[in-house]
């Protein structure tokens, strides 16, 4: 198993000292979903959802936390983000909303907290938008899917 650099030597949590890492172009992309009835999903489609555009709002919410997460993940740098971007799709088949993040730096460390906490905090808003409608919502399956650049080099999910 890989040494785990958010310890140090006696196993205390630390923040990763990363001031010697060359600054490089990075990229990371995370998906996640979030199922409801097929009703909540008709009304997120016929933009009936009494407390506004779903999708606008849950981007808005998705970006800001991309460019907050050191504040609320205690082990990740500030970054200067320099772009996210937050996509949704609406599969009637599972009714499920998906949600795709890509977020870019050019920095000493990745971005792949950011993207993930972009997803989470859009899909978390999607249920505070429909919550009237469908308590039974269930946010699930974010994950990283892709990320690009640093030592670490490129990781590209499979399936």
């Amino acid at each position: 198993m890989k040494k785990l650099s958010h310890l140090d030597e006696k196993g205390r949590a630390r923040m990763v000292d990363v001031s010697e890492k060359q600054e490089t172009s990075r990229e990371a992309v995370s998906r996640g979903s979030v199922y409801m009835k097929p009703g909540t999903l008709k009304l997120i489609k016929d933009k009936k959802i009494p407390k506004g555009d779903v999708f606008s709002v849950a981007k808005v919410a998705g970006i800001m936390a991309a460019k907050k997460t050191s504040e609320i993940i205690p082990m990740c740098h500030p970054l200067n983000i320099t772009s996210v971007d937050i996509n949704f799709d609406l599969n009637g088949k599972e009714n499920k909303v998906e949600i795709e993040s890509h977020v870019k730096v050019v920095g000493q460390t990745g971005v792949e907290m950011e993207a993930l906490t972009a997803v989470s905090v859009a899909a978390l808003t999607i249920y505070d938008m429909c919550k009237a409608a469908d308590k039974e919502m269930v946010i699930s399956d974010i994950m990283l899917m892709e990320k690009k650049g640093g030592r670490s080099g490129h990781f590209k999910r499979k399936g």
